[in-house]
């Protein structure tokens, strides 16, 4: 595995590399949902390119930018492992040079759920991604459904900038107890770690109230309501029943609908979402 740091030692290693090309953004600080996705990709691309970048641009004023896990040598044998062609480390000032201006915004989709509670979030994340697709021009690129706004957000700017890259969103990782698998989880101690599932709990309990025949998007919200206030650790910033291509708010169910919701876990913010319908 290689790896680089410069955007023009980047474009002569990609130059290199058989395609179709698979490509994997991430923050760091690697656990298993990362490594499904290296999975996939080595399974239908001919090569695999990852990228390790912490950007600075999607966290807001008192977020954990500064306190995010970082550990590149870890990173970069858990992505060896699972056979990654090369890997690409930019720093902030090269992403962000002097001067920088421009931003990628998308509109809709990026205004409700940590779009309201994260405020310039997303204009943070379309704009790396941008300029990660431009850098890499890869051929897919792969996502994990644990962050589900992020992925619908990445999807529509890639249609509504014509980028040639297939989006492939890919399952949720969970521990064996059902708590998604999330970089921040490192945060938790082992009180709130085991308060934690109640985030799983509660997407179970509003999936088992649809399947069981309830259609009324403000009962399974307060399902999963009643479900997270139960646990005194968890404090709930949101809960949602959303339609999975519009993310608008529902009254009634009638397709594929996104679950999801936010918590805080003593200090750590977590995010969790089913897909139901």
């Amino acid at each position: 595995m290689k790896t680089v740091i410069s955007l023009p030692e980047l474009r002569a290693a990609r130059a290199a590399m058989p395609e179709p090309i698979g490509f994997i953004p991430t923050m760091g600080y690697l656990h298993e949902g990362h490594l499904s996705l290296a999975r996939r990709a080595r399974q239908e691309c001919a090569s695999v390119l990852a990228s390790i970048f912490v950007n600075p641009t999607q966290f807001g004023p008192g977020e954990d930018l500064s306190k995010y896990p970082r550990d590149l040598p870890r990173d970069l044998s858990m992505f060896a492992s699972v056979s990654v062609d090369l890997v690409w480390t930019p720093t902030p000032e090269a992403m962000y040079p002097p001067g920088f201006q421009t931003w990628v915004s998308v509109e809709n989709l990026a205004k409700g759920l940590e779009g309201a509670t994260r405020p310039g979030h997303f204009r943070g994340v379309a704009t790396v991604v941008a300029k990660l697709f431009n850098a890499v021009q890869p051929q897919k690129a792969y996502f994990g459904q644990k962050d589900a706004q992020q992925a619908a957000v990445i999807k529509q700017m890639a249609r509504d900038l014509d980028i040639p890259i297939e989006i492939i969103i890919c399952p949720t990782v969970r521990e064996a107890d059902g708590l998604a698998m999330s970089s921040r989880n490192a945060y938790l101690n082992i009180d709130e770690r085991r308060a934690a599932t109640v985030l799983y709990r509660a997407l179970s309990a509003a999936k088992v109230a649809y399947e069981g025949g309830e259609r009324c998007a403000e009962s399974l919200r307060c399902i999963m309501s009643r479900t997270i206030n139960v646990e005194p650790l968890v404090k709930l910033q949101y809960v949602s029943c959303a339609d999975y291509e519009t993310l608008t708010e529902l009254v009634t169910l009638s397709s594929k609908t996104l679950l999801s919701l936010a918590v805080f876990v003593g200090k750590t913010r977590l995010i969790d979402n089913f897909v139901i319908g």
